[in-house]
């Protein structure tokens, strides 16, 4: 009986030290959109459970994005910041390490890899494997996470800055705080200037160049919805929303040859945020947490493809990510679709 108390006294301390402790957020109230419903389009099914996997190096996890080079080759970056190489009928080899943790990788015309890097900026590695800063700040602030990239016909690095409030390992944080501070920029190598499109994107993700340069779309994670930024015409300078509640997180999305895109879903929306998003009180609560206790979305594996409209066309899924789950990109190939993964320790494809 004595232990009992003695342990019922050190919770209590526990609570009383937990309440009175500052919160590492000021969160504010978010209400979360009704998610559209597993049906039609989106009906839930099996389909990527037939993707054909490549294990990466041991040892090696989270190859976020796939790029391929003109001989075939697939490069992928992964959380130990190492860049991969994969050509035909060989190995994967290590070409480089960033120092950092590079995300969405892109071919330029001249063939060097236009890195996304979280912690480094945005890079350029050449074909000799030597890499290039080509941006980390912005009117002398640093960049926050720089997530994902796309290349416009005339050579134009489109990219994005997931959070300028919080680092990539603070995540959680950004989620429950509920203010959107990602941006999207525009970077040009001929003249090696930086240019601000457009703000205020709840976590900016993904990154992709209309097929007519007129717009960019970029997926915010924790509204669950793709954004459109305007290029060219009356509406330049503006965005809006092309596609909003989605039943998942977006993460990266890619253009494919016929002006559709293909989005990648992390994973389905976490309900415990949901719940709580209007509840800036319980979310500071929550940030108190140690970070093994947040929570962590089921593993889950989800492609959506879309239309120029926004219209969902169809979704592959892996319900129980027994092949592949926490799809973080998907490139479109003439041969198929290529997926990376926030953690896991593989890539894969789905052959057309």
């Amino acid at each position: 009986m004595k232990l009992f108390r003695r342990l019922l006294i050190v919770v209590c301390v526990m609570v009383i030290v937990a309440i009175s402790w500052p919160s590492p957020i000021d969160s504010i109230a978010v209400t979360p959109s009704r998610p559209l419903p597993f049906a039609g389009a989106l009906a839930q099914n099996d389909a990527l459970q037939s993707t054909k996997l490549f294990s990466l190096p041991a040892g090696e996890r989270g190859g976020e994005d796939v790029a391929r080079d003109t001989l075939g080759c697939l490069y992928t970056g992964t959380e130990q910041g190492n860049i991969l190489r994969k050509c035909p009928y060989s190995g994967w080899e290590t070409l480089v390490n960033t120092g950092g943790r590079p995300l969405g990788l892109h071919f330029d015309q001249q063939q060097n890899l236009i890195i996304a890097d979280a912690v480094k900026g945005l890079l350029s590695m050449n074909p000799k494997a030597e890499i290039t800063l080509l941006a980390d700040q912005y009117q002398g602030q640093k960049l926050g996470v720089v997530d994902d990239v796309d290349i416009g016909a005339d050579g134009t690095i489109y990219f994005s800055d997931a959070s300028n409030r919080y680092a990539l390992k603070d995540i959680v944080l950004d989620v429950l705080d509920g203010r959107p501070s990602g941006r999207l920029f525009a970077y040009r190598p001929d003249s090696k200037t930086l240019n601000l499109l457009a703000d205020g994107f709840a976590f900016a993700n993904g990154v992709a160049v209309a097929a007519d340069q007129s717009y960019v779309l970029i997926n915010e994670t924790f509204t669950y919805r793709i954004s459109k930024v305007w290029l060219t015409g009356d509406k330049a300078g503006k965005k809006e929303i092309l596609l909003d509640a989605l039943p998942a997180m977006p993460d990266g999305i890619a253009r494919a040859d016929n002006g559709t895109y293909w989005v990648a879903m992390y994973g389905l929306r976490p309900k415990l945020v949901d719940q709580v998003h209007d509840k800036p009180w319980l979310k500071n609560l929550l940030a108190k947490l140690p970070k093994a206790l947040a929570p962590v979305p089921k593993p889950y594996g989800l492609i959506v493809q879309i239309n120029a409209d926004g219209e969902i066309l169809q979704s592959l899924h892996d319900q129980a990510a027994v092949a592949i789950g926490e799809v973080t990109s998907v490139q479109a190939e003439a041969d198929g679709l290529y997926l990376g993964t926030l953690h896991m320790d593989r890539i894969g494809k789905i052959a057309f």
